[in-house]
């Protein structure tokens, strides 16, 4: 069975319109929409969802599978996320949960709560990846591993990358650096490994202003700065395409395809 995800990270500035660019180009795509954090800025709180999101890409929040980024937290406990999306997210309180999509499982993390291999919700996650054997796998959350834009590296969900890897997993998407990146296939430690590797993408272009890029990695296969638009992912029986759409008045593309490992 084949789905389609389409999303972006680093979303919706109620001082600019931005955002509302990039959720007309949900309005013409199907499937389901995921974010990879920051959805609101400053503070994430409710009254920013409700007079900024929930104007744009809250007009597809039926279909929306949400992360939490670090400006949710900016809201003790990230109440106005949790609020606004109170339903969609699992279980109460907690900022990661999983859910099938077509024959795909799909991991959505909280990079902005505790990681470490000794955390909640990292023995959540590895219940999860062994308690299921489909083949493939995606994961997404906000603060990206590896980056070649705002911050470079971040050390915050190293030890779940390790466990990805270990599991097989195909995909990790995330946002924070407001650009977007593409990846070659990454072992364990970042080196470059076509056969088992995962495929980070960043796509931090959901509407929110722009960061300067720092030095481009070698793994780095697509680079975009100063770009709004959103991801869109082909989910297939053994594989998967992505292309990436970009707003109206840019003209970066990147689209390709693989078979999961």
């Amino acid at each position: 069975m084949t789905a389609t995800l389409v999303g972006a990270g680093d979303i919706a500035n109620c001082a600019s319109r931005s955002h509302e660019r990039t959720a007309a180009i949900l309005d013409r795509v199907d499937g389901t929409v995921i974010t990879m954090g920051d959805n609101v800025y400053p503070d994430g709180a409710i009254g920013e969802f409700l007079s900024c999101y929930d104007k744009s890409w809250g007009r597809h929040k039926n279909r929306t599978k949400p992360a939490p980024g670090d400006h949710e937290y900016r809201t003790p406990g990230a109440a106005g996320y949790f609020e606004y999306f109170s339903g969609q997210i699992g279980q109460p309180g907690l900022g990661y949960y999983s859910y099938f999509a077509g024959d795909w499982q799909v991991f959505s993390l909280d990079s902005s709560a505790p990681a470490s291999a000794n955390s909640p919700q990292y023995r959540w996650l590895q219940s999860e990846l062994q308690s299921t054997t489909v083949r493939c796998r995606l994961a997404y959350w906000h603060f990206p591993v590896f980056n070649s834009g705002f911050d470079g590296n971040l050390p915050q969900m190293r030890e779940v990358w390790r466990l990805l890897f270990a599991h097989g997993v195909d995909v990790v998407l995330a946002g924070h650096a407001h650009d977007y990146e593409r990846f070659s296939r990454l072992d364990a430690d970042g080196v470059p490994d076509r056969a088992r590797g995962i495929r980070q993408f960043i796509v931090g272009t959901g509407g929110a202003s722009f960061t300067e890029p720092a030095q481009r990695q070698a793994s780095s296969e697509a680079f975009a700065s100063n770009v709004l638009g959103v991801l869109k992912l082909t989910l297939e029986p053994q594989g998967y395409k992505w292309q990436f759409i970009p707003a109206d008045g840019w003209t970066f593309s990147d689209a390709g395809s693989d078979e999961c490992s």
